[in-house]
C-alpha cells in the first residue's frame, strides 16, 4: 500500500514538475516574444507619431512664412490657431512617450489642424499630400425656401429629400424672423452624370416640387427679401468636381423646373451663358425693395409680367409661386452681424459701406435687414470667403457701427464650411 502511494505521489510530483517547467518555458518565451513584438509595435507607433508631428510642424512653418510675407493674408482667428498649434507641438513630450498628456496634446493638435483647414477653405490634407477623406466626386446644392413657420410644409420637404439615398441634407438653417430656411444638400457624382441620372439634381428637384405644392408665397411675410417660394438655389463643386460640372447640374435643374413645374427660372454665374451675377439679376427683378413699409416683404408679385426673359419656364410669374434663381459658383458664404439697434437707416448705411459696391471690402455684398426685437442685421454674402472672411467683415462692421454710435454682437455663418459639409456627409452616408 505504501509503495502504491509513493508511485502515485511521484506521478503527481512529476506532473507538477512538468507543469512548472512548461509554465517557466512559456513565460520566458512570452517575455522574449513580447519584447520583440512590443519593440516592433513601439517603433511603428513611434514612427507614425513622429511622422504626424513632423507633418504638423511643416504646415505651421509654411503658414508662419506666409504670415511673415503678408500679415493680412490670414485672419486673426486663423493666426491665433496657428500660434496655438505651434505651442502644442513645442509642448509635446517627444522624449517621454509614457507621459499622460501625449494623447491629449495629439487630439488637440488634430482639432486645431482641422479648424485651420476649415478656416482656409481647404480640403483636409494627409501626410504624403494625398486627400485624406475622399477620392470621389462631390457637389452640393444650397436651397433657400421662403418659409420657416409652416411645420407641415417643412416636414413634407424633408420627406421628399429622403427619396434619393445617394444624397443627404447635411445642414438646415432656419430663421423664423426672416421666415426663411436654407438646406444644404450633398451627393456623390458619377464621372459622367446625365440629366436622367443625377441624384443631386433629382433631390433638389424633389425639394422644390414639395415646396411649391405646400407653400403659397401670397401668404408669406418676412423681413428677408425673396422672389418666390423657392427664392434661390446655388450649386458648388466640392473635391474632384469642376465648376463646369456644377453648372451643368444647375442647367438640368432649371430645364426640369421650367418644363415640369412651370415656374420662370433664371440662371446665373457659371450656369449663365453671359456669366450674369446673382445680384444683378435680383436688382432687375426688384429683389431688394420691400413691398410693405420699409422692412417687410409680404405676399406675391402684384404683376405677373417679368422685366427679364427667364432661361426656362413661362414668361409670366404665378403670384403663388413667384420665380426661381439657380446658379453655380465656387464656394460662397453667408455671414450675418447683429446690430443692437432698430435704426434701419443707420444699419443700411453700414451695410452699404461694408460692401464692395459701396467702396468697402472686395468680394462682399451686404444689406441691412430688420431681424428681431431691438436687433437689425448686416447680412453679408462673401463671394471669396478664403480671401475676405467673417473676421474681416466683423471688424469692419464694428468699426462702422462705432462711427454711428451703435453696438454690435458676434456675427455668425448660416452654413458649415466645405470641410464640415464633407465630413458630415461622409458620416451620414456611412450609416
Amino acid at each position: 500500500m505504501d509503495s502504491a502511494e509513493d508511485i502515485f505521489d511521484s506521478s503527481l510530483n512529476l506532473e507538477k514538475i512538468h507543469y512548472q517547467e512548461g509554465y517557466e518555458e512559456g513565460f520566458n518565451h512570452g517575455i522574449t516574444t513580447g519584447k520583440d513584438e512590443g519593440k516592433e509595435v513601439g517603433l511603428k507607433t513611434g514612427f507614425e507619431t513622429g511622422e504626424e508631428l513632423g507633418f504638423y510642424k511643416g504646415c505651421v512653418d509654411v503658414w508662419n512664412s506666409a504670415i511673415q510675407v503678408d500679415p493680412t493674408k490670414l485672419s486673426a482667428r486663423i493666426q491665433k490657431n496657428i500660434k496655438q498649434m505651434q505651442e502644442l507641438i513645442q509642448k509635446y513630450p517627444v522624449m517621454d512617450p509614457e507621459n499622460e498628456s501625449v494623447q491629449e496634446i495629439m487630439e488637440a493638435l488634430r482639432l486645431k489642424f482641422r479648424a485651420i483647414c476649415a478656416g482656409l477653405d481647404l480640403e483636409q490634407v494627409e501626410r504624403g499630400g494625398e486627400a485624406k477623406m475622399l477620392n470621389k466626386m462631390l457637389a452640393c446644392g444650397k436651397v433657400y425656401i421662403s418659409e420657416s413657420r409652416n411645420r407641415a410644409a417643412l416636414e413634407s420637404i424633408g420627406r421628399a429629400a429622403q427619396l434619393f439615398p445617394e444624397a443627404a441634407i447635411v445642414n438646415k438653417f432656419i430663421d423664423v424672423t426672416y421666415n426663411r430656411v436654407g438646406y444644404t444638400v450633398v451627393s456623390r457624382l458619377t464621372p459622367k452624370p446625365s440629366q436622367d441620372s443625377c441624384p443631386l439634381k433629382d433631390t433638389v428637384f424633389a425639394i422644390v416640387k414639395s415646396a411649391l405644392e405646400t407653400i403659397d408665397v401670397e401668404l408669406h411675410s418676412g423681413t428677408h427679401p425673396r422672389l418666390g417660394v423657392v427664392d434661390h438655389i446655388c450649386f458648388h463643386p466640392l473635391p474632384h468636381t469642376s465648376l463646369d460640372q456644377a453648372a451643368q447640374i444647375a442647367k438640368w435643374l432649371a430645364a426640369d423646373i421650367g418644363s415640369k413645374l412651370e415656374v420662370p427660372t433664371f440662371l446665373y454665374g457659371a450656369a449663365n451663358e453671359k456669366g450674369r451675377l446673382l445680384d444683378s439679376i435680383r436688382r432687375e427683378l426688384g429683389y431688394f425693395k420691400p413691398n410693405l413699409g420699409s422692412i417687410l416683404w409680404s405676399g406675391g408679385s402684384k404683376s405677373g409680367s417679368l422685366p427679364l426673359k427667364p432661361e426656362a419656364g413661362p414668361a409670366q410669374a404665378s403670384p403663388t409661386k413667384g420665380v426661381i434663381l439657380i446658379g453655380a459658383t465656387h464656394w460662397v458664404a453667408n455671414y450675418n452681424a447683429p446690430v443692437f439697434s432698430t435704426d434701419i437707416a443707420a444699419v443700411r448705411r453700414i451695410a452699404s459701406k461694408v460692401s464692395e459696391r459701396g467702396g468697402g471690402l472686395p468680394s462682399v455684398q451686404s444689406m441691412g435687414l430688420a431681424h428681431s426685437d431691438g436687433v437689425t442685421e448686416v447680412a453679408c454674402y462673401l463671394l471669396e470667403p478664403s480671401q475676405v472672411g467673417g473676421d474681416r467683415v466683423q471688424f469692419e462692421v464694428e468699426r462702422l457701427a462705432k462711427e454711428e454710435g451703435l453696438r454690435i454682437g458676434e456675427g455668425y455663418f448660416t452654413d458649415l464650411t466645405p470641410y464640415q459639409i464633407i465630413e458630415r456627409y461622409m458620416r451620414l452616408s456611412s450609416h
